[in-house]
């Protein structure tokens, strides 16, 4: 089970030992090319862009954040180091997905210091659960969301996705 995580502003500096980030929202009329080049960059290191990532990507102002969820950036250096969202799905269930961490930044604990601020964030929004789909191929990735609590489910217990590379299939209730 994941570790209670303490309550922070969006704006709400942290420090570790080696590295100082900042998570900040991304809000409706800022640009969201940050967001966007994260995505794509990891997506087209492993797979191929998805007519789904090119729309999420291209205009996540209408297919996020109008629809009441949130994408959270991380800042380092005056950088933006990685992302996420929270994309609401009905019935307090959001999708976790376009988590991402710049390559340069890998392995310094962003992503699970990432994962933890965005479920608290779920919490604090009144999210009953999330899900979420990733593939086998990012053995890392899978094995941080295990860490923190989701668990594997068959394809058909969530939400449609809608994507081809999507072989593993998580939740997590809150």
């Amino acid at each position: 089970m994941a570790q209670a995580i303490e309550e922070k502003s969006p704006s709400e500096m942290e420090r570790s030992d080696r590295l100082e980030i900042e998570f900040r929202p991304l809000e409706m009329g800022e640009d969201g090319m940050a967001f966007r080049t994260l995505n794509e960059e990891w997506i087209s290191r492993y797979f191929v862009l998805e007519p789904k990532d090119r729309e999420t990507l291209g205009d996540p102002e209408n297919t996020i954040l109008r629809k009441g969820g949130r994408i959270f950036m991380v800042w380092a250096g005056g950088k933006a180091v990685g992302c996420v969202a929270l994309i609401p799905m009905g019935n307090g269930v959001y999708e976790l997905s376009k988590m991402a961490v710049s390559p340069a930044m890998r392995g310094q604990g962003i992503g699970r210091r990432l994962l933890e601020y965005a479920i608290g964030q779920a919490k604090a929004m009144g999210a009953s659960s999330l899900f979420l789909g990733s593939n086998s191929v990012l053995k890392n990735a899978v094995h941080l969301y295990e860490s923190v609590g989701f668990t594997h489910v068959p394809p058909e217990k969530l939400p449609e996705m809608h994507y081809a590379r999507a072989d593993v299939f998580m939740e997590m209730a809150l």
